[in-house]
């Protein structure tokens, strides 16, 4: 068989084998407009009680902003209490914390770095007060969030989910293409996976910001025992193994800071890439076990932490090989055909087809979404164009993330804008040039 013919077949079965794995995500889009809702029932009309949880490292720019979000709630305010963990900082965050009413606890451990271990040493703190919050919601100190955030949170922490996601949309979406790269991505996880998971059933998973734990989660771990560089799709895992389920609390939104320069974004995906990796070592074996026992939800975090990257790995890698294979071809027979035949064709064929897959599904989200993305109409379309191309510098980064030693390390947060600057979405971006 020739190399040509070898690497044409390794193309194909890894495109078939990608698009086999993930067609199930294809459904859930189907699901969302035709299936029936078969999430949970509200239980009762509880008020419950909750303590707002925010690690903040440096983030004086922009923690107020978010303090003031959460004071505007739409919720009896005795019934939220507000902690903030400033974590090893060396500027006035706690004393922002204590201006806009938060409890504040300061930490200052620089070998245990990261949000995981300030998550663990705040809840093992009010553990040991015995805390009356029946429930936590961690936010990231650069949000801001939507004034219903806490009763529609509220709402569906009475349906008898032990932990809740939330619709994640940016506050600085129009910025450019990276910034709306990552801003289309967890629109679409939030209507499209989280969304669709909850309505048929199935476990959600927590991204980062916004989720919602009971306190019998906590008790339960002691804390927060989750440390790997992935730590909320970690806990998201380890709730899909243990059978327990992760709901989806639509009507609360949050509003993120996305990375805006290629660097920052590097730097982050290459930590998720990373924890990814973790995830699948320290719980591929479980996932696994839970398949095989009648668990869909391991199937779902099995497809998020392991095949994509790994394909995308390969994928690469043969795209390479056959790149190297079409040099040596072309060198012996310096014919443009060849260079066409064992160079060009094989890279445009993988990279048309996955570009193609990843914009019909950011297609699909920019119409649905349209009304909240908070971007100018002409920048709104010109970047679903460059989304695949963001999504497919994911290739780079899952290969860099198999050699390279990462840590977590802080990204710095500047976007300062109020909760009422945001929110509008494209209805009042018409005037925007």
């Amino acid at each position: 068989m020739e190399i040509k013919t070898i690497f044409t077949i390794c193309s194909l079965i890894l495109t078939a084998a990608f698009i086999i794995c993930y067609l199930y995500q294809f459904f859930y889009i189907f699901w969302v407009f035709i299936g029936k809702d078969k999430s949970k029932p509200i239980k009762s009309d509880k008020l419950n009680k909750f303590g707002v949880v925010i690690s903040a490292r440096n983030e004086a720019a922009v923690i107020g902003n978010l303090l003031e979000s959460i004071n505007k709630q739409d919720y009896p305010s005795e019934l939220i209490k507000i902690f903030l963990i400033a974590d090893n900082c060396d500027d006035n965050t706690a004393d922002v914390g204590r201006q806009h009413g938060a409890i504040v606890l300061e930490r200052n451990n620089k070998d245990l770095v990261g949000k995981g271990y300030a998550l663990d040493f705040l809840f093992k703190k009010l553990l040991a007060e015995k805390d009356d919050c029946d429930a936590y919601i961690v936010f990231d100190a650069d949000n801001l969030v939507d004034k219903n955030f806490v009763k529609e949170m509220n709402k569906n922490f009475n349906r008898g989910y032990k932990a809740l996601t939330s619709y994640r949309n940016s506050k600085n979406y129009e910025t450019n293409w990276i910034s709306a790269g990552y801003s289309l991505w967890f629109l679409r996880e939030a209507q499209y996976l989280n969304n669709a998971r909850m309505r048929l059933g199935t476990s959600c998973a927590i991204s980062g910001t916004g989720f919602c734990l009971s306190r019998e989660i906590i008790e339960a771990n002691n804390g927060w025992k989750y440390h790997l560089l992935t730590e909320d799709i970690e806990f998201s895992v380890d709730m899909a193994i243990r059978g327990e389920m992760i709901g989806y609390s639509a009507g609360s939104v949050v509003y993120d800071e996305q990375p805006e320069t290629f660097k920052q974004s590097w730097n982050q995906r290459l930590r998720w890439s990373k924890g990814f990796y973790q995830v699948f070592g320290n719980y591929g074996k479980k996932l696994f076990k839970g398949i095989f026992s009648g668990k869909f939800a391991c199937y779902d975090m099995l497809m998020t932490v392991f095949p994509a990257l790994i394909f995308t790995v390969l994928s690469v890698l043969c795209c390479i090989g056959e790149c190297i294979y079409g040099i040596t071809v072309f060198v012996e027979n310096p014919a443009f055909s060849n260079l066409m035949l064992f160079c060009v064709l094989p890279l445009v064929y993988f990279s048309s087809i996955i570009y193609m897959l990843i914009f019909v599904v950011g297609f699909i989200t920019l119409v649905t979404e349209w009304d909240v993305i908070d971007c100018p109409p002409k920048k709104t379309i010109k970047y679903l164009f460059s989304f695949p191309i963001f999504m497919l510098t994911y290739a780079p980064i899952a290969v860099a993330a198999l050699f390279k030693k990462v840590e977590w390390t802080p990204i710095q947060h500047s976007v300062s804008k109020s909760i009422d600057e945001v929110g509008k979405g494209n209805s009042g971006n018409n005037d925007k040039e």
